[in-house]
């Protein structure tokens, strides 16, 4: 196993963020800087490997067993984790296991996020080339038309992007329900302001198989079993 993938396994970050603190030369391995093609042996019984792997010279733990919560962010709640923030979302997990958010919402939007200390679901889900599928409801501050529609389904293009072609449709006058495959920065809000529209709601209902459901805002609770397999199986198919 290479060294990032213990990493992630261990639940302290995604594999591609383990990637970057080992570029970075905060990873040591046996107390050697790490390289990206360092390979470790795991013992199964106890999901140790007899290396000592230090990050920021402190001593990283064994392989956690893996843990799915889901969570209705607030409007307000920054994903960043940052402890000297109050805003932000660190402030409302535990301390233990050591979970944290796959992927964003921005702090003006609210809905589904999930969170795990699994590296490996977080690397699979955040990573562009799996086009994994998000769902979200969005309320504009103004009607609009079907030209509107069509155009956010084609693609916009905005900051010298242009967006893939996505599945948008309404739900009334000034709402629309949009499902995207990519994961740009403030996307929705973008393209909708591209086309002279500003968002003035956004919640996100669904990752994959995942749904929001009627949890209340700002709550969250464990995955069920059947939801833990319909999630791993729609990352498969």
């Amino acid at each position: 196993m290479r060294i990032a993938h213990y990493i992630a396994q261990t639940g302290y970050c995604s594999r591609r963020a383990a990637a970057r603190l080992i570029r970075e030369g905060r990873v040591t391995l046996d107390g050697a800087l790490a390289k990206h093609v360092d390979q470790l042996t795991l013992n199964q019984t106890t999901q140790q490997t007899a290396s000592l792997i230090c990050i920021d010279g402190q001593a990283l733990g064994a392989i956690a067993d893996k843990v799915y919560w889901l969570l209705n962010k607030a409007v307000g709640t920054d994903c960043r984790l940052r402890p000297e923030d109050p805003s932000s979302l660190i402030h409302l997990l535990p301390k233990q296991p050591r979970l944290y958010p796959v992927g964003r919402l921005d702090k003006d939007s609210h809905g589904l996020l999930l969170l795990t200390n699994d590296g490996e679901l977080a690397q699979r889900l955040m990573h562009p080339s799996f086009a994994h599928h998000k769902r979200y409801h969005v309320e504009l501050d103004k009607p609009f038309n079907e030209y509107f529609l069509a155009r956010m389904a084609a693609g916009v293009s905005y900051k010298k992007v242009t967006t893939l072609p996505c599945q948008v449709s309404r739900l009334s006058d000034r709402r629309f329900e949009i499902v995207l495959t990519q994961g740009l920065n403030r996307q929705i809000r973008r393209m909708s302001q591209a086309l002279g529209y500003r968002v003035i709601d956004l919640k996100r209902i669904a990752i994959q198989s995942l749904q929001l459901g009627d949890l209340a805002s700002g709550e969250m609770r464990p995955l069920t079993a059947q939801e833990i397999q319909d999630l791993m199986a729609s990352l498969k198919a």
